[in-house]
């Protein structure tokens, strides 16, 4: 089942630049990783990158911890990721080095304001994938990702369903998310280059 997914990403990627695919990630899987986590360990997350990082929840209200490699669960989402990396290496050439990810969670009225993933003048972050943990959720919980094209025109609002996953190219498109009306959990990540 991952190489058939890994196939669709990579076609998309080559012709789109972004995918969305539903019920990418098994609902059990999601739930163990829901389960996996503990809220009050959570960190309110921060913007820019390096020694500019710092808070501003003007612009992003989401709180944020790193997956464990350690969990049983969170493992296995990685092992999935760690062959997808190996994958795009392997068709696309792109020298991604490394993975990172890591839960986010949006209280109610969390929010992320319009923003590429790859930081100015670096070019480390070169792809972005976002897995949603959302065992129930409607449109009326608000909390879309909204992809923009370079030009700033939206091309795809994407609901924050469990076991959706989104992946696509860190520099080209960007995104924001809208107010939650509902506590939403997901998990972020970059495919990165040592450069």
């Amino acid at each position: 089942m991952n190489e058939k997914l890994h196939t669709f990403i990579i076609d998309a990627l080559v012709s789109d630049g972004y995918v969305v695919v539903e019920n990418a990630i098994e609902a059990k899987l999601i739930t163990r990783l829901i389960n996996s986590i503990d809220d009050t360990s959570f960190k309110e997350a921060g913007i820019s990158g390096g020694s500019d990082l710092h808070i501003d929840v003007q612009r992003r209200s989401d709180k944020t911890l790193w997956l464990d490699e350690d969990s049983a669960e969170q493992s296995e989402y990685l092992k999935f990721c760690e062959e997808l990396r190996e994958r795009l290496n392997r068709e696309l050439y792109l020298g991604l080095s490394y993975y990172e990810a890591h839960f986010a969670i949006y209280e109610e009225g969390g929010f992320y304001e319009k923003h590429l993933d790859a930081f100015r003048g670096s070019k480390n972050r070169v792809v972005t994938t976002v897995l949603y943990l959302n065992e129930e959720w409607s449109e009326s919980d608000g909390g879309e990702l909204v992809i923009y094209d370079i030009d700033d025109n939206e091309i795809q609002k994407v609901v924050p369903n469990g076991g959706t996953l989104v992946v696509f190219l860190s520099d080209k498109f960007p995104h924001e998310v809208l107010p939650a009306k509902s506590k939403r959990h997901s998990i972020a990540g970059w495919y990165r280059v040592d450069r």
